[in-house]
C-alpha cells in the first residue's frame, strides 16, 4: 500500500502525514471540551480550514464558524479566554462535529457530496453509539439533500430544522443563526422546566 492509497478515516479524502496530524491534533482539541452527556449535537459538512475558525481551538481567536456558534449558544466571548468560553459551550451541553472532520483539499469541492455521502454511514453509528444526544441540529446547507437520512429514524433523537432545513451557518447567516440561538434557547428552558 502505497502513501498515496491512504485515505483519512475522518474525512475520506487522500491523506498526507500532515493531513493525519491536524486530524489528530483537532480530535485532541475537541476531546477535551466534549460534554459527559451531550444536549445538543450541532453537525456541520466540513471542518472550516482555519484554526482560528474551529470553535475547539485552543488558540483562541474563535472567529468564523466558531463565533458563529457561540453567539448562537448566547455564549459571549469579551473579556474571556478561549477556556473559559469553551468550557461555558461545554457546560451548555453542545458539541460539534463534522460530517467531513478535516477541511476539504483545494479543489475538492466537486466531491464535496460524494464524500459526504460516503461518511454518512459512520458518522450516523458514531451518533448512535458513542455521542448519543438528545437533539441533533444540522447547521450546513450541504447536509439538506441528506436529512432524509438524518430524519429515517436510524438515530434515536430529536431533529431541530430551520423550517424543515437545515439552519445555515455557513452561508448568509443573520437570520439563521438567530433562529437557531431562540431553538436552543427554547430547548434549554423545557429542560429546565422538565426539572423543576
Amino acid at each position: 500500500m502505497s502513501q498515496a492509497d491512504l485515505r483519512c478515516d475522518g474525512c475520506g479524502q487522500l491523506a498526507s502525514p500532515e493531513h493525519i496530524a491536524r486530524r489528530l491534533q483537532r480530535l485532541e482539541w475537541t476531546t477535551r471540551y466534549r460534554p459527559v452527556h451531550i444536549g445538543t449535537l450541532l453537525l456541520g459538512a466540513i471542518a472550516p480550514l482555519k484554526d482560528s475558525n474551529f470553535i475547539y481551538s485552543p488558540a483562541g481567536g474563535l472567529g468564523g464558524e466558531a463565533n458563529i456558534l457561540l453567539a448562537a449558544a448566547g455564549v459571549t466571548i469579551e473579556g474571556k479566554l478561549a477556556e473559559a468560553v469553551l468550557a461555558e459551550f461545554q457546560r451548555g451541553g453542545l458539541f460539534l462535529t463534522h460530517v467531513l472532520e478535516c477541511p476539504l483539499k483545494d479543489g475538492a469541492d466537486h466531491d464535496l457530496q460524494h464524500l459526504i455521502a460516503n461518511r454518512l454511514p459512520g458518522v450516523l453509528t458514531r451518533i448512535r453509539r458513542s455521542l448519543k444526544p438528545k437533539r441533533l441540529v444540522p447547521i450546513s446547507e450541504a447536509l439538506e439533500q441528506f436529512l432524509p437520512v438524518l430524519k429515517s429514524g436510524e438515530l434515536p433523537c430529536a431533529i431541530l430544522l430551520d423550517q424543515e432545513k437545515p439552519f445555515v451557518l455557513d452561508g448568509d447567516t443573520g437570520e439563521s443563526a438567530k433562529r437557531l440561538r431562540e431553538a436552543l434557547a427554547s430547548q434549554g428552558a423545557s429542560a429546565r422546566q422538565s426539572f423543576a
